[in-house]
């Protein structure tokens, strides 16, 4: 009487009973996917107009908190030159603040399309990295306006004055204003989740904690080399993001030598 071969593959016969499960559950038609991705990106783009919707309606209150530091550093004029500019502006506001009010549901989006695909184990690693990136971009967008923000205008402001006879006057117009004031918040909210992209780095494999902190004094010249390109060329706003990003990739690695230390534990 003749064996009958299995069907199952060498490589899933290896894998645990609910691991194999979680992958057969993933493994469905391209067609399937496409829905699935057409579903999840349906559900971002109502999310996300919704919120332009309503953020377009308070534009003008959402731009008013954004030039409070220009206010603060005693400018109290901003101006605009083209006949559309204006108008542009509350466009741009409302987009700016409809990507932070919709960022939990594409958050969610993302998460439920990608986590069918992994293990139980790589969920639970995966899911506290995608709760920590709103809160450690909130962390670095207020850090940004109540600190970076009105150190920079300062510095900038300060230019005007009397020069050789000719009065110099700062007139800010309102849409290179909030270019500046968008790009310090998404400069240092987006600066700030380097714990999370070097934590992912290392989850996948693609570095070692040892080769973390071997390229330690390449990642602090990088961290000043950021600096130097979001900030202005004052040496206070320079060290105002230099220095926690070098904080945080210290956290990062102290993470990650923890973490592996109780994996360790648990595996003894």
């Amino acid at each position: 009487m003749t064996e009958t071969a299995s069907d199952t593959p060498p490589e899933m016969e290896e894998l645990p009973a609910a691991d194999y499960g979680e992958m057969d559950s993933a493994n469905m038609p391209l067609l399937d996917h496409l829905i699935e991705l057409r579903k999840r990106l349906l559900f971002c783009f109502i999310a996300l107009a919704g919120a332009f919707i309503v953020s377009f309606y308070f534009a003008r209150p959402i731009f008013a908190v954004l030039v409070q530091p220009l206010l603060d550093a005693g400018q109290g004029r901003i101006i605009y030159t083209a006949i559309f500019e204006a108008f542009f502006v509350e466009i741009k506001v409302a987009f700016f603040a409809a990507i932070m009010v919709a960022f939990p549901v594409l958050a969610t989006q993302i998460w439920r399309f990608v986590a069918p695909g992994l293990y139980a184990k790589e969920r639970k690693a995966f899911l506290p990295l995608l709760l920590m990136t709103p809160i450690l971009f909130a962390l670095g967008a207020s850090m940004a306006y109540f600190v970076a923000m009105p150190v920079a205008l300062n510095f900038l402001l300060g230019f005007s004055g009397d020069v050789g006879g000719v009065s110099q006057e700062a007139l800010p117009g309102v849409d290179n204003y909030l270019s500046f004031a968008t790009t310090f918040i998404f400069g240092f909210g987006l600066s700030f989740l380097l714990p999370l992209l070097m934590i992912l780095l290392e989850k996948a494999g693609i570095v070692t904690v040892e080769q973390l902190k071997a390229g330690r004094r390449y990642a602090i010249v990088g961290a000043f080399v950021i600096a130097a390109i979001l900030t202005p060329p004052d040496v206070v706003s320079q060290l105002l993001l230099a220095i926690p990003l070098v904080l945080l990739y210290e956290a990062a690695l102290l993470f990650m030598r923890v973490t592996r230390r109780r994996g360790k534990k648990k595996t003894s």
